[in-house]
């Protein structure tokens, strides 16, 4: 969840999201270390007679600044590589979900279970309850098992959407006639918010995504009473 004047990302709730934001820090030390020597040359060149207006050329330095930028990439793409394959991979889902964009709620239907499937509005403000949270809290949550692979199947009805939610590091297209696909795993209990990503209209900013995730246990009890009361 955000928090006012928050400056960083929110706690990270799946593996994937632990490793974009080792990736974020590994990436930001490597544009402080950059920017400090960029900074240091300026000084030094302003301040300092160390500097020689009349070399035409030096092997050295045409050696240096090719293969340092080239080293500087190589150690930013291999971590980024690594992730985008991590985010692409899905092994063996326990359970699979397809979410459905529409103007402006998002639909969700269990494809493991024959009849399990609900569309999720926003609760106005005026009916939210002491402790629920302004434009994100809806009536229908999506609830998974926690420490399970899930697979999401996302596409929409009407116009682009964008299924999102940061602390899972989950974020998909939604587009109509096209069937998008990734994957999570909650890695703790709890509730994370998300929404539309996509400008989709006049309500996009009211059409939030809340995920539940809960031991398999409870996920079971939530499923069962779902599917009597279908």
């Amino acid at each position: 969840m955000a928090h006012p004047s928050q400056l960083g990302f929110q706690d990270a709730a799946s593996p994937v999201m632990e490793e974009l934001l080792h990736f974020h820090d590994h990436a930001l030390m490597i544009v402080f270390l950059i920017s400090t020597l960029v900074l240091y040359i300026i000084v030094a060149m302003v301040t300092t007679k160390l500097t020689n207006k009349f070399i035409l050329d030096s092997q050295e330095i045409e050696i240096i600044w090719t293969l340092l930028p080239a080293i500087i990439l190589i150690l930013i793409a291999l971590p980024s590589l690594r992730i985008l394959y991590l985010m692409d991979e899905i092994n063996d889902p326990h359970l699979t979900i397809k979410a459905m964009g529409h103007q402006w709620y998002w639909s969700y239907e269990y494809t493991d279970y024959e009849d399990l499937g609900f569309d999720s509005y926003m609760i106005p403000t005026q009916d939210l309850t002491p402790g629920q949270f302004r434009l994100l809290e809806t009536d229908h949550r999506m609830v998974v098992p926690v420490e399970s692979p899930i697979r999401i199947l996302i596409s929409a009805e009407d116009v682009l959407h964008s299924w999102a939610v940061p602390s899972l590091g989950v974020k998909m297209d939604a587009v109509p006639g096209r069937l998008n696909q990734t994957a999570f795993i909650a890695s703790r209990p709890g509730v994370f918010y998300g929404q539309c990503s996509e400008i989709c209209g006049a309500n996009h900013s009211f059409m939030p995504i809340v995920v539940e995730a809960v031991p398999l246990e409870h996920f079971e009890n939530w499923s069962s009473l779902m599917l009597e009361d279908a």
